[in-house]
This record gives structure tokens, C-alpha cells and sequence, in this order.
């Protein structure tokens, strides 16, 4: 078997009055100390524009995310009761004192505290919790102004877009990772068995604790709630999209928890050819793409087939997974409602009507 060619490196001797003895001299010495000169000057503005947004981005966000540390009582029998503890990540969204996290940092607990970015402790108040999307909304109590993010909207990312995660991964508070917006249009099972659709992929690094902490974009914006993370994997990170919160908050708001219409589908946000845009005069250029259709829902009743694409329902113009979900509010349960597909080459419509999801179910929209 032929050994393998090395590449050594080349030592470099130096004289005794500090010269180099490589190369050519003192003048390809110089010429080389120019060279990297030049080079470092012609990365430090890039280098300081970089780090000059994420700096930005920290100062503007950091003041408002949250280290959640829950308490909850294991029951093995009536005799033997011990204390589990867990921690996780949230942030602030109103001056009043409502914060953001994952579901299943809270589910179950007893006892939640809430440490700001100043170690201020409070205990908070499980607003309402949905593990269909694994997001909560918690409460704390201050007599003053809390500092607050600002919600931007992740129906505009593009892949390749800088995302800086804040958290506190394995318990190391306040840690600031960066990295890319990945892949968009994921789509995860949260730990009720539903599937969550349009997720941010992202290889700004997540760790266990990072869970419930902002996905933030630039210019300081919550573009994303950090979610999962892949161990075996080499920083393959998961956030639920902010335009997904926005509208679970409101739910939660309104009714004190989230109440979904529900037409048995799961699919993905996919373009639509500007061809038949124009053809059919559609206001949009993106719809929802069925992929699976569960058996004896209402949309396998109405006729609906793998492979169609949602773009209308109630007469409302659907662009997509976010905009299917926030329509399929408790609205339009048990109510007859239209729904337009493009199937092929050309538009229909069906009668459907959707039921209520129960909690916790596993499948679709």
C-alpha cells in the first residue's frame, strides 16, 4: 500500500539579530508581514460590521430573556415523594411581565421561578400551556416596567440569514450563540404527537437548557423560540417560528388556551408558478401542499387528496402552513365552510367542515 503524501510544515529559522533566514531575506519578510497586513485590513471591517450587529442584537434582547428553573413532585407512592427539578429558558414580550418558553420546560410543574438578567427571582404564573406547539406563556408580578422584545416576523426570513440564539444551556446563564438560519420549513413532532409545521432549522448551537430561549434575528428581533436540537448531530438546531407564537399567544389571551378547528392534513408552504398565478388570478403565490390526510377526517370526507394544495378557506386566501393554522380557529367548528384546491392543473372546490381538535391529538391541521 503506497504511503499517503504529507504536507509538512516548513519550520522558520531566525537569525541571531531577529531576521528571518527563509526565504529571500529581510525584503520577503517584509513583503510578507505587508501581505498580512493588508489582509487583516481587508477582513477587519467585515469582522467589526459582524460583530458590531450581534453586540447590537445582545444588548437589545439580553435585558428580557429569562432563566426558568421548575420544581415538580415525583409520586412514586404516598411514602416515597422527592423533588424533581428542571430549568430551562424564556423572554419577556409585554412591560407587564408575560414571557415566552417552551411547553414541556413547564408541563407538569409545581413550582415555577423566573430569574431575570439582573438575578432578580420572581415566581411565576402558568398563564396557559399547549404542548401541540410546545410553547407556554407565563406570568411574573413587578411593581414596575420589565424590559420586553420585539417580535419580528418569520414569514420573511431567508436561509442564510444571520440568527443568534440567547439562553442558558446546561445551567451557564446568559450565553449567546450565533449562526445561520439553516433550512426553513421544517417540520417537528412536539411531545403531544401533533406535528408542528414551519419550523426554523438553524446552526446557532442549542443545548439542553437553551429550551424557551429567543431565536433573534440582526437588528435585536424574536424571529424564532429555540425548540430542539439534534445530539447526534453537528449543530442541527431547532426554533418554533415567531408568526406560530403570535398567533398561540392570542389564543391563549382570548380563551386561556389555544382552541383549533381541525381538518385532519399535514403538509408544507410551497410556491406556486407565477404562470398559474396569472391564470387562475390568485392573490398569492404560495399555498399549503397535503402531503398525508388522516383516515375519517373531515378533509378525507370532503374529498381532499395528497398532493393538492390548499390556497383558500372560508374565503380567506391561504399563503401557507402559518396562515392555514391561524384560520383554523374555534370559528369555524362544526360549521360548513369552502375550501379551494388546486389540484393538478386546475381549481375546485369542496365543502368541508372542521371539528375541534382534541387536546393532545397526534396529526394535522
Amino acid at each position: 500500500m503506497p504511503t499517503p503524501k504529507l504536507n509538512m510544515l516548513t519550520p522558520q529559522w531566525v537569525t541571531s539579530d531577529g531576521n528571518s533566514a527563509a526565504g529571500t531575506g529581510n525584503d520577503a519578510a517584509q513583503n510578507d508581514a505587508a501581505q498580512n497586513d493588508a489582509a487583516q485590513n481587508d477582513d477587519g471591517p467585515l469582522l467589526d460590521a459582524y460583530s458590531g450587529a450581534v453586540i447590537g442584537a445582545l444588548e437589545r434582547v439580553a435585558p428580557a430573556v429569562t432563566f426558568i428553573e421548575v420544581t415538580a413532585q415525583a409520586r412514586a407512592s404516598a411514602r416515597n415523594r422527592r423533588a424533581l427539578r428542571g430549568s430551562g429558558s424564556g423572554f419577556l414580550f409585554t412591560p407587564d411581565g408575560y414571557l415566552l418558553t417552551n411547553s414541556h420546560v413547564v408541563d407538569g410543574s409545581d413550582e415555577i421561578t423566573v430569574r431575570l438578567n439582573d438575578d432578580t427571582l420572581f415566581h411565576a404564573d402558568l398563564v396557559g400551556n399547549d404542548p401541540d406547539s410546545d410553547l407556554a406563556v407565563l406570568r411574573i408580578g413587578s411593581p414596575g416596567a420589565l424590559p420586553y422584545v420585539e417580535f419580528g416576523d418569520s414569514s420573511r426570513l431567508k436561509v442564510g440569514q444571520v440568527a443568534i440564539a440567547i439562553g442558558n444551556p446546561l445551567g451557564y446563564s446568559k450565553t449567546v450563540t450565533t449562526g445561520v438560519v439553516s433550512a426553513l420549513g421544517r417540520t417537528l413532532r412536539a411531545t403531544s404527537g401533533r406535528l408542528m409545521h414551519d419550523v426554523i432549522q438553524t446552526d446557532a448551537a442549542l443545548n439542553p437548557g437553551n429550551s424557551g430561549g429567543p431565536l433573534v434575528d440582526s437588528k435585536g428581533r424574536v424571529i424564532g423560540v429555540n425548540t430542539a436540537m439534534i445530539p447526534q448531530a453537528q449543530a442541527i438546531c431547532f426554533a418554533t417560528g415567531i408568526n406560530t407564537a403570535k398567533w398561540v399567544i392570542g389564543q391563549m389571551f382570548a380563551h386561556g388556551r389555544v382552541r383549533r378547528a381541525y381538518i385532519g392534513v399535514s403538509g408544507a408552504t410551497v410556491p406556486i408558478a407565477t404562470r398559474v398565478v396569472r391564470h387562475f388570478s390568485l392573490s398569492g403565490n404560495t399555498a399549503v401542499h397535503v402531503a398525508d390526510i388522516v383516515p375519517g377526517s373531515p378533509a378525507a370526507l370532503a374529498g381532499v387528496q395528497a398532493g393538492d394544495r390548499v390556497v383558500a378557506l372560508d374565503g380567506v386566501r391561504i399563503n401557507g402552513i402559518d396562515g392555514l393554522q391561524r384560520k383554523l380557529d374555534a370559528s369555524l367548528i362544526g360549521r360548513d365552510c369552502e375550501l379551494q384546491l388546486l389540484r393538478r392543473s386546475s381549481v375546485m372546490k369542496v365543502t368541508i367542515r372542521p371539528m375541534e381538535m382534541p387536546a393532545h391529538r397526534a396529526g394535522g391541521k
